[in-house]
């Protein structure tokens, strides 16, 4: 299984709605691809702030395998969605960070 971490910092000017609308249209992407098993998403609760460094929002999906997640990052939808979820962060790119972790079944 592969999951795939995404922290956001979003600007200032996002409303909460904008959030959940963009969250809700990435967990859609469940039920158009193959391969995802689960998908969340919520605000950081982390009690260590100096090191959030804003990322105070993120996701993460599970995928089945590499081949589920590639598709995933090929996929049109998927694209359409990230760029909205770019516009929407601090810096475009620079306010989204993204880890894949191999989890062991």
């Amino acid at each position: 299984m592969i999951r795939h971490i995404v922290l956001v910092r979003f600007r200032g000017d996002v409303s909460p709605e904008e959030k959940d609308s963009v969250f809700r249209d990435l967990e859609a992407l469940r039920d158009h691809l193959d391969g995802i098993l689960d998908f969340q998403s919520g605000p950081n609760v982390s009690p260590e702030t100096a090191l959030v460094r804003g990322f105070n929002d993120g996701f993460w999906v599970d995928f089945r395998d590499t081949a589920a997640r590639d598709a995933y990052l090929a996929d049109d939808t998927h694209r359409d969605v990230g760029g909205r979820l770019v516009a929407l962060a601090e810096g475009g790119l620079d306010g989204i960070a993204v880890a894949d972790f191999a989890v062991p079944a």
